[in-house]
């Protein structure tokens, strides 16, 4: 009688053990399920993708404004989130297609010059448009981009881009070692090294 109590006794055990685990599996699949859901949700298919389409009409309109300002009005983007694949399907991009008096055409059909001035446009507009979102204003544009890789045409380019979207901001401080491009602007700043005193700043 008390080794079959014994028996009895272990299987119950055994039992409460595997129903334990049981629940520690459901409650494991259930867990699953809902990273698996945030997953999806936060994907480049989920929020992301929703959050993008939400905010690129208004990045497009802000570009084209300052696209407006720097061309007089000759060059155009637009921005698009799908298109389809060589078998049809259709799958997330995100497509820059310029236009201008030719027609349409790709991003990587134009030249240095208009290249830059679109970057530079849509740059400016996610800024603005990072700002709008954190209800903040945007009164000071620091540009410190690689300005060695522009030729001459490049640089006046910039210039020009510069100029014609100045009224935009309070302060746009445009940070540069090319002596040609420092001297383009009315106010700098110039910082130099002191061998005693570290950088020094001189405004001229």
């Amino acid at each position: 009688g008390g080794r079959l109590q014994e028996v009895l006794s272990q299987l119950m055990q055994k039992q409460a053990r595997a129903e334990t685990q049981a629940d520690e599996m459901r409650a494991l699949k259930d867990e699953e399920l809902v990273f698996t859901e945030l997953a999806a949700a936060f994907g480049k298919n989920g929020v992301q993708a929703m959050l993008i389409d939400q905010s690129l009409p208004r990045l497009e309109l802000i570009a084209n404004e300052m696209l407006d300002r720097m061309t007089g009005g000759r060059i155009q983007v637009t921005l698009h989130t799908q298109r389809q694949n060589q078998k049809g399907a259709v799958v997330e991009t995100l497509d820059i297609r310029i236009s201008d008096d030719l027609g349409g055409r790709d991003y990587e059909m134009y030249s240095g010059g208009e290249a830059f001035r679109v970057d530079f446009a849509l740059r400016i507009a996610l800024a603005k448009l990072l700002a709008e979102r954190a209800g903040a204003a945007l009164p000071t544009l620091i540009i410190d981009e690689g300005f060695g890789t522009q030729d001459q045409d490049g640089i006046d380019g910039l210039v020009e881009a510069i100029n014609a979207i100045a009224d935009q901001f309070r302060l746009i401080l445009v940070v540069t070692h090319i002596e040609e491009l420092k001297g383009r602007f009315d106010r700098r700043i110039d910082v130099t090294k002191h061998p005693s005193l570290g950088s020094v700043c001189t405004v001229v």
